[in-house]
């Protein structure tokens, strides 16, 4: 073998080497990056809570929106860059749909027959019933199996996310990836994310993206279990659940410093979610890291 050849086989070697350590050293920040951006499924979006649609009717066009819950939602919905056309009834208009239930928004028609028009109608959705008036400061069972070792990472108004109306009054338990997860009060299973993987400190990116379960209760409240694992649900949509059921696991999705669960109780106050004074038994807020 030539000087030459020794030259080249020891370039090849040495690029073999480096292809290996390069693909090592990945592995290895997969392996201790369980979040990371590259397990999640492309084009992931939270589902919707609500479907609009339109039909020729008698002439004219409805428009009616469709509740895609087990459980009540409120909508408002407005005309969109109208041309030529008004709708009947007018709009805007707010409604109560209770769950799977479709509705006639407004039927949409032309000002002047002789003239061309256009228009579109747009809806915006909220969870849960206006309507309800649920009790405050109500007493949960504890949404962890007795004994479960926790730490309690951030209470009610904590300063890093439980800052807004809809989530003062939350608890984040501290909890391993895996731990069960159970329903604190008894009610039917409304709404579910399971397949988020992705977490992270970015609420703009990650704020929506939390795999969780909300129980409507008889009163009309919504307990929220959130940061759920992947594909970890024991419950389906629409069953009733009763205290102390496997409702899923806890995990580490969406917003989110590390794995927790989160627990809150939320009613909606008119087109806008809003958190519940609570307790849990057992559990003082006040104890809470933040």
């Amino acid at each position: 073998m030539t000087r030459t050849h020794v030259l080249l086989l020891s370039l090849l070697l040495a690029l073999l080497a480096l292809c290996w350590a390069v693909a090592r050293h990945r592995r290895e920040a997969a392996a201790t990056t369980p979040h990371a951006t590259c397990c999640e499924p492309a084009g992931l979006e939270a589902k919707p809570i609500h479907a609009i649609r339109d039909r020729e009717f008698g002439g004219a066009r409805e428009s009616l929106v469709r509740n895609l819950l087990d459980g009540p939602i409120e909508v408002r919905c407005t005309m969109v860059s109208p041309e030529n056309m008004r709708a009947v009834p007018e709009l805007p208009r707010r409604l109560v749909l209770g769950a799977g239930e479709e509705h006639v928004v407004a039927e949409l028609r032309p000002v002047d027959t002789t003239l061309a028009s256009r228009a579109a109608v747009a809806c915006e959705a909220i969870v849960g019933d206006p309507r309800a008036r649920p009790a405050e400061r109500r007493t949960y069972d504890f949404p962890l199996p007795t004994g479960t070792h926790y730490t309690l990472d951030q209470g009610f108004d904590g300063r890093f996310s439980h800052d807004t109306p809809e989530g003062a009054y939350s608890l984040d338990f501290g909890v391993p990836e895996g731990t069960p997860v159970l329903a604190a009060r008894a009610g039917v299973v409304m709404q579910v994310e399971d397949a988020f993987r992705t977490s992270g400190r970015d609420s703009a990116r990650f704020g929506d993206r939390a795999n969780f379960i909300r129980v409507l209760h008889d009163d009309g409240s919504m307990a929220v279990y959130a940061h759920l694992a992947p594909h970890s649900l024991a419950v389906r949509l629409g069953a009733r659940v009763g205290t102390g059921q496997l409702l899923a696991r806890s995990g580490n999705t969406g917003f989110s410093t590390g794995p927790h669960l989160h627990f809150s109780v939320q009613h909606n106050a008119g087109m806008a979610l809003r958190s519940i004074p609570f307790s849990v038994a057992g559990v003082d807020p006040r104890k809470a890291r933040r």
